[in-house]
């Protein structure tokens, strides 16, 4: 029997034992995926208590990605570099920390792209923490252009100087809505039109040319009124659920050894956000 949990604060909203418990299913692994919440000043009581269960892992959200870094044994390359965890690996004692955000996202852009990276201008709205993820897991794409937007600029420059790599640009929002011609790729990190702030949008879409692929990792409401102006437009989209999923399936591999039917926990997923 394979444990595993999700741990956060608040966690009542999380689908992730919703689309875990239906991988168990789906691969046939006798296993069980449920949330705890665990407030801040209870992090580390509970990662002690974690080496010593019977648990393969968790999952790990808000607010405890960062926090949870010294109280892990080893933490994996690019999770060190992007500075959070999102996925702990419970080696019989031993806790690993991996962030599967930003590959995850990878998986679902790949989907929707025709061509390679390395061929596109890429653009991510945004600079806090899912867009360093997802700027570090592009990076080693090599993509044609990745350029970074963001209202702080102290912000971007920040993400922009950790990212150590002098061909990435940054960009005002008002700049990056003028060329916005440029880009194949459209990516919003932030939380521009999620509910209940369903009417705000990340960036004009004046400029947008047709079949760009545009993502937005906000998957409630899962059309938000960006991706339905882009979609008008004739762009390519796709909401925040593909992520979720493939960040999920990445850490049920880490766990079990097997890489679950994503399309299946997609849908799992979608049918309880319609709920």
């Amino acid at each position: 029997m394979i444990k595993a949990l999700v741990i956060g604060d608040p966690i009542e909203h999380s689908l992730s034992p919703v689309m875990h418990n239906e991988a168990f299913k789906q691969t046939g692994i006798s296993g069980t995926y449920e949330k705890q919440r665990v407030k801040s000043e209870d992090l580390e009581v509970f990662i002690k208590t974690l080496k010593e269960s019977n648990y393969a892992g968790c999952n790990v959200t808000i607010p405890h990605k960062v926090a949870i870094l010294p109280f892990l044994d080893e933490i994996e390359e690019e999770a060190r570099k992007i500075g959070a965890v999102n996925t702990v690996v419970n080696q019989g004692g031993k806790l690993i920390g991996y962030n599967t955000d930003g590959n995850g996202f990878l998986l679902s852009l790949k989907e929707k792209i025709s061509r390679p990276l390395s061929d596109l201008n890429v653009l991510i709205i945004g600079a806090g923490g899912a867009a360093r993820s997802i700027c570090y897991a592009l990076k080693n794409e090599n993509p044609n252009q990745l350029s970074i937007a963001n209202r702080s600029v102290d912000r971007l420059n920040s993400l922009i100087n950790d990212l150590q790599d002098e061909r990435i640009e940054g960009l005002t929002l008002q700049r990056a809505e003028e060329n916005l011609n440029r880009f194949d790729v459209l990516i919003n990190t932030t939380n521009a039109g999620m509910y209940p702030e369903v009417n705000s949008v990340p960036l004009k879409l004046t400029h947008l040319k047709e079949e760009t692929v545009v993502c937005d990792i906000v998957y409630n409401p899962l059309v938000t009124k960006w991706l339905k102006e882009a979609k008008e437009r004739g762009a390519i989209t796709d909401n925040g659920v593909s992520m979720l999923v493939m960040q999920g399936a990445m850490a049920f591999e880490k766990w079990t050894g097997i890489f679950p039917d994503t399309n299946k926990m997609k849908q799992i997923v979608i049918e309880q956000l319609r709920r």
